[in-house]
């Protein structure tokens, strides 16, 4: 048995998806899935409290410790001398999202123990498969990598027989960041695809870049995902109520979002973007096949698998329009939310609200 320390949450699911729980000794603090892997050492932390920071706080942070040399993750490491790793997962795609390149190798410089590493850096869905095999090649665990990897790719092949059956492929948007905005990178636009849309703002196959808003409103985006790196659907929720709501505390909300087609027509919906998109592991599967249901409705008729994983963004109330006895109800003096407007708003404000579903 291997001992692996993995430095990233999709590594920490490959290994977990080829079999290799017992031989994961170390994680980081942004691993939870599967819910087995709780209760793991933690060996990578955060340094920027980003729970409590609103998006355009956390791009300033982010940024400003770029330009001075500074790491966004800090690694334990007399734990990691304490585990005493085989080998580690890691990556060098992206400083923001987790220890990268010179980080990592003075890490293993202070280590009696050299361990093998295993670099994961795709760009494209493709590239995901690949880390797969060589995690399965490292660890004595190639049958179950092939076996996973053909699996993903028939649920791929299967899903392209259903969209190639729509009439019509939708300009999307996949708005990585609110705030300031970014638009989708890597295998994300490639996602969009597979589900039957098409998103040219997208860079396939690079890095998600910054874009302006008169880009956005000439793309026109018939449908808008919500999508921030990192941020579960509650958490996505709050940002767009955060940016774009009635009582923004953003610096910059742009008057331009409640003009685009998609926002006309109520096609805006917030996603689960931690486990399907921002994790390049086998749920960028399930990452198209939600993306296929949010751009193609039509074409399935059975109920959706993925009901709990997105939400459609209620408009209207967006805006600030709330409707007596349906949003809120007067008791005593005192405004009242009720559960339907909690749960539209889609995220718990952890103010006590009497009838939270949260």
């Amino acid at each position: 048995m291997s001992r692996i320390v993995s430095f990233l949450p999709s590594a920490t699911e490959m290994a977990y998806a080829l079999g290799l729980a017992n031989d994961v000794v170390g994680i980081t603090h942004e691993c939870d899935y599967p819910a087995a892997v709780k209760g793991k050492p933690v060996v990578v932390r955060n340094v920027l409290p980003i729970e409590t920071m609103s998006q355009s706080e956390i791009d300033v942070a982010v940024a400003q410790r770029m330009r001075d040399g500074l790491s966004l993750y800090q690694i334990d490491e007399a734990l990691l001398r304490e585990l005493s790793p085989d080998l580690i997962l890691t990556q060098d795609l992206c400083q923001v999202c987790a220890p990268s390149g010179n980080e990592v190798s003075q890490v293993l410089n202070a280590l009696p123990k050299k361990p093998q590493i295993l670099w994961l850096t795709p760009q494209s869905v493709d590239e995901i498969f690949e880390n797969i095999r060589d995690l399965g090649t490292a660890t004595g665990k190639t049958k179950e990598a092939e076996s996973l990897i053909d699996y993903c790719q028939r649920r791929l092949a299967s899903l392209r027989e259903v969209t190639a059956k729509a009439t019509k492929q939708p300009r999307v948007f996949c708005m990585e960041w609110l705030d300031p905005v970014y638009a989708s990178g890597h295998w994300v636009p490639e996602l969009v695809k597979f589900a039957g849309g098409i998103d040219e703002l997208g860079s396939e196959r690079a890095e998600s870049v910054r874009i302006s808003w008169d880009k956005i409103v000439e793309w026109a985006p018939e449908v808008l995902i919500i999508m921030p790196c990192g941020f579960n659907l509650q958490q996505t929720m709050k940002q767009i109520w955060s940016v774009f709501g009635p009582y923004s505390t953003s610096p910059s909300k742009p008057s331009a979002f409640f003009e685009l087609p998609a926002v006309k027509s109520s096609r805006v919906y917030a996603v689960d973007a931690n486990s399907y998109f921002a994790r390049p592991g086998p749920r960028v599967v399930e990452g198209a096949e939600l993306l296929a249901r949010i751009i193609h409705p039509e074409l399935f008729s059975e109920s959706n698998p993925f009901d709990s994983s997105f939400q459609t963004v209620d408009v209207d109330l967006l805006r600030g329009a709330l409707s007596d006895g349906n949003d809120f109800y007067i008791e005593n003096g005192a405004m009242v939310f009720t559960q339907s407007y909690l749960q539209r708003r889609g995220y718990c404000c952890d103010n006590g609200c009497r009838h939270c579903p949260y």
